[in-house]
């Protein structure tokens, strides 16, 4: 069962902009949250039916009109005192993602939120 920590991610004006381009093109997508050494800040967009979501795999809400982000659950783990907000720059996408190509990427910003007292 995915755990669902919604609320946890928002997009900015540029990153829906892009967003919409990609689903006229491919349909709906999804986002999960990289977290390989080199694009630990990208997450990469696949067409919904493209990347399996794994039992650990955490939902951190949803950008757009529906489409889901999700993080793994171990860096769901270290980033979980974050907000994050998915953004656009200018740059190549992931090899995989949907954005690769268009001379824009996604990219992940967080905002550090109030640690609870233990």
């Amino acid at each position: 069962m995915v755990r669902d920590a919604s609320g946890k991610v928002s997009a900015t004006p540029g990153a829906l902009t892009l967003l919409a381009e990609i689903i006229a093109d491919h349909g709906p997508v999804l986002f999960h949250q990289s977290g390989g050494c080199c694009d630990g800040s990208s997450p990469m967009c696949y067409p919904r039916g493209d990347f399996l979501i794994g039992e650990h795999d955490v939902l951190l809400g949803t950008i757009g009109e529906d489409t889901p982000v999700y993080i793994g659950a171990a860096q769901f783990e270290v980033w979980k005192h974050t907000d994050l907000t998915i953004d656009v720059v200018p740059g190549r996408g992931g090899m995989f993602s949907l954005d690769n190509g268009r001379e824009r990427r996604f990219l992940t910003r967080s905002t550090l939120c109030e640690v609870p007292p233990a």
